[in-house]
């Protein structure tokens, strides 16, 4: 596959046209191999700060979000790869950090 190349070679890359119903899987693939060769990544879904901006409807929604996605940046912390779901455009973007 491609993807395992792109990755050996620490370049940044996107996938794109992926069925709504692929993306999640797509994901935990490019996950295994990155974490397979010794490297950390960080999955995110694009415009997820977004939900933070719910607290304008709904203050603890908002919060809860904003927490959460603190949360997550702290436990995956200086990444190697991070890798964005754009789940509107169905796409995968990889982008080599380091």
């Amino acid at each position: 596959m491609q993807f395992r190349t792109l990755i050996d070679q620490r370049e940044n890359f996107e996938i794109v046209g992926i069925p709504k119903g692929n993306i999640k899987k797509v994901c935990e693939i490019l996950e295994n191999y990155i974490e397979s060769q010794n490297l950390k990544c960080r999955i995110y879904t694009k415009n997820r700060t977004v939900s933070g901006f719910t607290g304008v409807i709904n203050p603890v929604f908002g919060a809860v979000a904003l927490v959460g996605i603190g949360i997550h940046n702290m436990m995956t912390w200086n990444p190697d790869f991070e890798i964005s779901r754009d789940l509107i455009n169905n796409r995968i973007a990889v982008a080599y950090k380091k």
